[in-house]
């Protein structure tokens, strides 16, 4: 393309306007490839999945690779130091449930927090809950402080009073933060989320050596950021035997790459701490889904919720319960709390999933 004949004769405006022209033209040229190769992800993703579906432990073996390489892509902070040196204060009590704040080692300096309820009711050990805050959030919200929307219900308090134990880790909670330790954690090839991932199975660690919590019935909960953390914790963290994610299930290519008015895209906004090298190669939500199966997992999902479009929700929701039939599962275990309200707990619907897959408390 050309602008004139001769740069020395044209005038300076008509050089800085070529300039600015090419630079658009450019910056469109490379959007677009660059989103067309986002959108070939079905046919990427052949590549590296090769599920074997003839028996639980084929497609466990088939799938090994997949989740060593998510591992990798969320970034592999090693063993913690050995020693938890745990340190516990009040935080809550009442009628039904009585909670602590749990400090713990994790790696040099950094320690991993969380609150810690245990029911008053019922017998232990108790079944174990992770209740996931979302961004710009925290355990407290868990519990219902400072919820003045009413987004979290207080199923905190809920799941408590149904008689499980309830751990609410703390999670680093507002952009701009999130955004700075991203930049250290990739100089590192690595990610925040998977330090905060880290996080989650130290506390773990600790849950296990509490004689009052049932260690075989572990499930996660979280919403919105915290429903991230349970489709991005449960593929590396066996000793979760049921999730349900809340307000974050999505159709992942669309969501992360495709501008649609009727959705918030993240290409579009600035949280570049979302982003996750190598996602989009092939883990999408229902391939993540495919790492957790045959375990329970639950999406609750409203349909008047801005971050996602509700028919692509369904359409990923379809692929990832094929897995589960594939390996003639029972296709419940793959359940869609598909509903009218917005971005928001359902606490109800999460309780009878929960009573039925980690069992009666």
């Amino acid at each position: 393309m050309s602008f004139y004949e001769n740069a020395f004769d044209a005038l300076p405006g008509l050089v800085a306007r070529g300039q600015g022209d090419r630079q658009g033209l450019m910056r469109k040229e490379t959007e677009d490839y660059l989103r067309w190769l986002c959108e070939q992800y079905p046919r990427r993703a052949e590549h590296y999945w090769q599920r074997d579906y003839s028996s639980l432990e084929a497609y466990e073996a088939s799938v090994a690779g997949n989740r060593r390489r998510w591992l990798e892509a969320v970034g592999d902070f090693g063993d913690p130091v050995p020693d938890m040196a745990p340190m516990t204060e009040p935080f809550a009590e009442n009628e039904h449930f009585r909670a602590e704040w749990v400090t713990l080692k994790l790696y040099g300096s950094l320690r991993g927090r969380g609150v810690l309820a245990l029911p008053k009711s019922g017998t232990p050990p108790y079944p174990l809950v992770i209740a996931q805050h979302g961004i710009g959030s925290s355990p407290e919200r868990v519990f219902g402080f400072g919820d003045d929307q009413d987004l979290y219900h207080s199923y905190g308090q809920r799941l408590a009073e149904a008689g499980y134990a309830v751990l609410a880790p703390c999670n680093v909670t507002e952009a701009a933060p999130r955004e700075r330790l991203t930049r250290l954690c990739l100089l590192l090839g690595k990610t925040l989320w998977g330090l905060e991932i880290a996080k989650i199975s130290r506390l773990l660690d600790y849950c296990a050596t509490r004689g009052e919590l049932d260690m075989a019935r572990v499930a996660m909960w979280g919403i919105s950021l915290g429903g991230a953390y349970t489709i991005f914790t449960m593929p590396l963290e066996a000793r979760i035997r049921v999730g349900i994610c809340t307000a974050w299930f999505n159709h992942r290519v669309k969501k992360m790459a495709i501008d649609d008015p009727r959705y918030s895209c993240f290409l579009s906004v600035n949280e570049n701490h979302i982003f996750i090298p190598g996602w989009l190669r092939e883990f999408s939500d229902s391939d993540l889904v495919s790492l957790i199966c045959p375990r329970p997992f639950m999406s609750q999902t409203g349909k008047a919720d801005g971050i996602a479009w509700w028919p692509f929700v369904q359409e990923e929701f379809d692929l990832a319960q094929q897995h589960y039939v594939r390996l003639g599962l029972e296709p419940e275990r793959m359940e869609l709390d598909l509903h009218e309200a917005g971005h928001e707990i359902r606490v109800e619907s999460g309780l009878r999933f929960l009573s039925r897959w980690l069992g009666q408390v």
